[in-house]
């Protein structure tokens, strides 16, 4: 039985030494996970393209479900869509390869924002992430009805990413 526990001990550290958390230009990540706000909760899609050794560029879509009784449920509340700019920090921090942590910058349909993220892959294709974004600016500033906060507030998202590449 020992010995059993140490070959699994042994495969599962093989693995997640050769996973990739960021692996440079043209790295691929796509990450699906629940986001978690004051008026709701909802789904969030990422897409990120390396760009260069430690920065990516890509797309970040999130769509709101269950929204609290106060806020208006038209589709265009619900919906929010975003450019993101990320600095892949896990090679100069020294995590290892199979994490990362990118702060990052997003500009959306709702407002211009901040985010910082963590990703941990377990094998080369599978990991999960969390992310943390707020606003910086937003488009509208006075007398947010509660459907206009729905994207212009603190929002913590978690979930699975996956390695494209």
């Amino acid at each position: 039985m020992r010995n059993l526990l140490l070959a699994m001990a042994f495969v599962l550290t093989a693995v997640s030494v050769n996973a990739q958390a960021y692996d440079g230009t043209g790295d691929q990540k796509m990450q699906i996970g629940a986001n978690f706000q004051k008026y709701g909760t909802g789904i969030v899609v990422t897409y990120d393209y390396g760009v260069g050794e430690n920065f990516s560029i890509g797309v970040v879509s999130s769509y709101v479900l269950g929204v609290k009784e106060s806020v208006d449920k038209d589709f265009d509340s619900r919906i929010d869509l975003k450019a993101r700019f990320n600095a892949n920090l896990g090679s100069v921090l020294q995590l290892g390869n199979n994490v990362d942590v990118y702060p990052g910058l997003n500009l959306g349909l709702k407002n211009f924002g901040g985010h910082l993220g963590a990703r941990y892959f377990f094998s080369d294709g599978f990991g999960i992430f969390t992310e943390f974004t707020t606003p910086i600016a937003k488009f509208k500033t006075r007398d947010l009805t509660p459907a206009e906060k729905l994207h212009n507030q603190f929002v913590f998202s978690i979930g699975a990413s996956f390695n494209l590449n």
